[in-house]
């Protein structure tokens, strides 16, 4: 496929990456600096120019484009370049924005703006953040086969009693399978001798039920989120105290901005939104924040939110939530103490990216920036899985492939090696993203 991205900052970079070895790909930039240092670091055409303009567009190939993504940072500017391109061509447009009420004017309005899918960058971080905050110790936590199964990641702690355990010996749930193991910068695809390590980062996939299950045995927190604070009432921070209350929480928001408070107040019936600085430690001690099951930090910036988080941890808070811009952080907050940072733009590049899979894949998760990816496909008969024991048809599938779980007819199938796929089946499969092109081939 042959795809044009507008706006060449941390989104539309991580998608270009993304899909250099395998997509033909053009990035339009106004800043020209940018434009020369894509065209040395990556395989694509990078063309410095105003991707409003439809001239600039066909200069990057419009007419032979099968996707057009705007992921500037400007909204208005990225319905402009979807409308643009859409003028012109019959190409499939997606759009990036940050404002959940310009995402509900589309949803309203079929076909509004030229855009045929358009990405809420605030609404999905604080999805990502409410999902995390609901399972005890997970790192990373995602849905497929619309909920009905879940993957997540969880640090093994020492006293985990799995450490120090094969596979064999610690798969003791119904409905779950161990995809992989990350281990400092390698990837271990599981097997039943596999050994689990204290600090070992785990993959696993399975029903609800199941994954709370092994949160429950490997948690360093006790319970799932029950007092969340969110500190910061940027737009992710009321976002995500929108998501907690249309699940049934009432949390508490602090914001020091006496004006904000005050709106996003308004719009927050079931939020208690107390105006002061969260840096306040006898304000904190005085509302109790200790006593929080988790904070979230959603701050303007990467350092006020590392600072919170850090003194949310000193307070004797159960874990913390951090909000970070800058994608090369994550590892470093984790180190000092921060229980899971979160990029707003990694979320939005994983949502996008799955329209560059092949038709039939559903969904797609990346993990540990990119290693390996989690994806639902609905095979047909042409699948190397379909009619096929799962033991034998693996055989053909390039390493780094584990099965981890079918929905049938809305039913969940936990794969073992006499399964058989059938066709229409929804296949959740971890692969490393070395051999992601293979399998997306095969299957």
């Amino acid at each position: 496929m042959y795809v044009i991205i507008v706006g060449a900052g941390e989104v539309g970079r991580s998608i270009a990456a993304n899909l250099e070895e395998t997509h033909n790909v053009a990035v339009i930039d106004r800043d020209a600096e940018t434009v020369e240092e894509l065209t040395y670091s990556l395989d694509v055409l990078a063309i410095c120019g105003d991707g409003t303009d439809l001239e600039t567009l066909r200069e990057a190939g419009l007419e032979q484009a099968g996707l057009v993504i705007a992921c500037t940072d400007n909204d208005e500017t990225n319905a402009v370049v979807c409308g643009a391109a859409k003028a012109a061509t019959d190409v499939f447009t997606i759009a990036r924005v940050r404002r959940r009420t310009l995402l509900e004017t589309w949803q309203g309005s079929e076909g509004a703006f030229g855009v045929d899918f358009m990405v809420c960058t605030d609404l999905l971080t604080a999805q990502a953040i409410f999902r995390i905050s609901g399972l005890p110790s997970a790192h990373d936590v995602d849905t497929f086969a619309g909920g009905l199964i879940r993957m997540a990641e969880f640090d093994i702690p020492a006293d985990s009693p799995i450490a120090d355990r094969t596979v064999k010996e610690a798969d003791c749930y119904d409905s779950l399978t161990f995809a992989a193991i990350f281990r400092d910068d390698e990837m271990v695809v599981t097997r039943g001798n596999t050994v689990i390590r204290a600090g070992d980062r785990v993959v696993v996939i399975g029903s609800p039920e199941s994954i709370n299950d092994f949160a429950e045995e490997v948690a360093t927190t006790p319970d799932e989120a029950e007092e969340v604070v969110i500190v910061g009432a940027s737009e992710i921070g009321f976002q995500t105290a929108r998501e907690f209350e249309d699940h049934g929480f009432r949390p508490r928001l602090i914001e020091r901005d006496h004006d904000r408070a005050r709106e996003v107040a308004e719009d927050l019936p079931n939020t208690m939104v107390m105006e002061n600085d969260a840096t306040d430690a006898d304000f904190l001690a005085r509302e109790h924040v200790d006593e929080a099951d988790v904070v979230i930090a959603a701050l303007d910036s990467d350092e006020k939110n590392l600072l919170v988080s850090l003194l949310a941890d000193r307070l004797g808070v159960d874990r913390t939530v951090a909000v970070i811009e800058t994608p090369e952080y994550a590892d470093l907050f984790e180190t000092v103490g921060v229980d899971v940072a979160i990029n707003p733009r990694e979320e939005t590049a994983e949502e996008i990216v799955r329209f560059t899979r092949a038709d039939n894949t559903e969904k797609v998760a990346m993990l540990e920036h990119d290693l390996a990816e989690v994806i639902e496909i609905e095979v047909d008969e042409d699948s190397v899985l379909v009619g096929r024991e799962i033991a034998a048809a693996t055989n053909d599938l390039p390493e780094g492939v584990v099965i981890g779980a079918i929905s049938r007819g809305g039913k969940h199938i936990t794969p073992r090696g006499s399964t058989v796929v059938e066709p229409g089946d929804h296949v959740i499969v971890f692969v490393d993203a070395g051999a992601l092109d293979d399998v997306l081939k095969l299957i």
